[in-house]
């Protein structure tokens, strides 16, 4: 395991280099056609790479959902390179999440030295998750419509699985104006960055700690000279919000955005990207989780919620059963710290296999 690991860090898969993304999706086939001996589909959409891997016909009833794809830029290698020093795995998508990648094959592998009857398994590897699964979450769902459970194989927060997370909004709010010269006639001027400067506050008003919503005005730009009444700004916004209900409300707000300054227009683009996994869905499934921890003798832990998205929140908000974080324990995701911890690799794949068969078993009985 820790070999393929080292194999698809070593091959970098930027979210935004389509090229890069198809290079993961190789490696990781080849894993697949070694621990597996079998051949993936390979997917393209929109120029993106996605693999699945169906065992049986029909529509799948278990399905591993993981992604190879990373959020670090080409030579961050050279930077960070793979190292492992018997407690952690480190260098780019370490623990975010090519440890989840090779944990999904080999607890395939195990069930299958098992003899365990696979048909009604399906491993998804997508390869946008980190820029928003635009070409993905069509594939997604459509192979989740008609699972009993969906076991996504990111991180888990410290050692404890993701029971819940926040559904992501993303928006740009752009501000028009005119310009007019700063010096000679700035009253002829509108002036979209001071518009927009008195829309942020109110912008980052939607936010309510109460109910654990964040509204976060991020990326801010304005003005093409120093000497020039700017006629166009914007911000970028970044919404996670814990229900639905939370999130229709930002997004209405956000689309009755108008300017306090005379003259200046808002358009609000962008909108909700996933919808919030509620604990609902993945109660259960953490319930027989921890059950069968104890029984393997597997260090027990707890559901949580977390602010971060996944691909399991499509899937959960479809109210199809769904338990993330079963992937890789470690810390630093999208930070330079990144690793996974060596110590829970094996075990939490022995736990996902136990988890897929189990649910496989429910098949058989149906």
């Amino acid at each position: 395991m820790l070999r393929d690991i080292q194999k698809l860090v070593e091959v970098e898969s930027f979210s935004s280099d389509l090229e890069a993304v198809a290079r993961g999706a190789e490696a990781v086939s080849e894993v697949i056609s070694q621990r597996l001996g079998a051949t993936v589909e390979t997917l393209q959409v929109d120029g993106v790479t996605h693999l699945r891997l169906r065992f049986g016909a029909g529509n799948p009833k278990v399905v591993i959902l993981t992604h190879q794809d990373t959020v670090w830029p080409l030579g961050t290698l050279e930077r960070i390179p793979f190292s492992n020093d018997g407690s952690k795995l480190r260098g780019p998508g370490s623990l975010d999440m090519q440890t989840g990648v090779v944990m999904a094959v080999h607890a395939t592998a195990m069930l299958q030295e098992l003899g365990v009857d696979l048909d009604g398994l399906c491993i998804l590897v997508t390869g946008d998750e980190e820029v928003g699964s635009t070409t993905s979450q069509e594939l997604i769902l459509s192979e989740s419509q008609n699972a009993t459970a969906v076991f996504v194989t990111e991180g888990a927060f410290e050692t404890s699985l993701k029971i819940a997370r926040k559904g992501t909004s993303d928006y740009v709010v752009a501000v028009k104006g005119r310009a007019a010269h700063a010096g000679l006639e700035p009253e002829q001027g509108i002036n979209a960055g001071l518009a927009l400067a008195l829309l942020v506050p109110k912008i980052a008003g939607m936010s309510d700690p109460d109910q654990g919503t964040t509204v976060t005005p991020t990326i801010i730009k304005a003005g093409t000279t120093p000497n020039t009444v700017p006629a166009s700004a914007q911000v970028t916004v970044d919404v996670r919000t814990p229900t639905r209900e939370e999130q229709d409300r930002v997004d209405a707000e956000m689309r009755q955005l108008v300017s306090p300054l005379p003259g200046a227009t808002v358009t609000v683009l962008g909108g909700v990207n996933r919808p919030p996994m509620e604990r609902s869905t993945g109660a259960d499934l953490l319930t027989q989780a921890q059950t069968i921890a104890e029984t393997l003798g597997i260090e027990p832990f707890e559901g949580v919620g977390v602010g971060g998205a996944s691909d399991g929140n499509f899937t959960a908000a479809q109210g199809i059963p769904t338990l993330d974080g079963m992937g890789a324990c470690g810390a630093g995701a999208h930070a330079d710290h990144e690793h996974a911890l060596v110590e829970y690799i094996a075990p939490r794949t022995a736990l996902l296999a136990a988890m897929v068969a189990t649910q496989l078993e429910k098949r058989d009985t149906e």
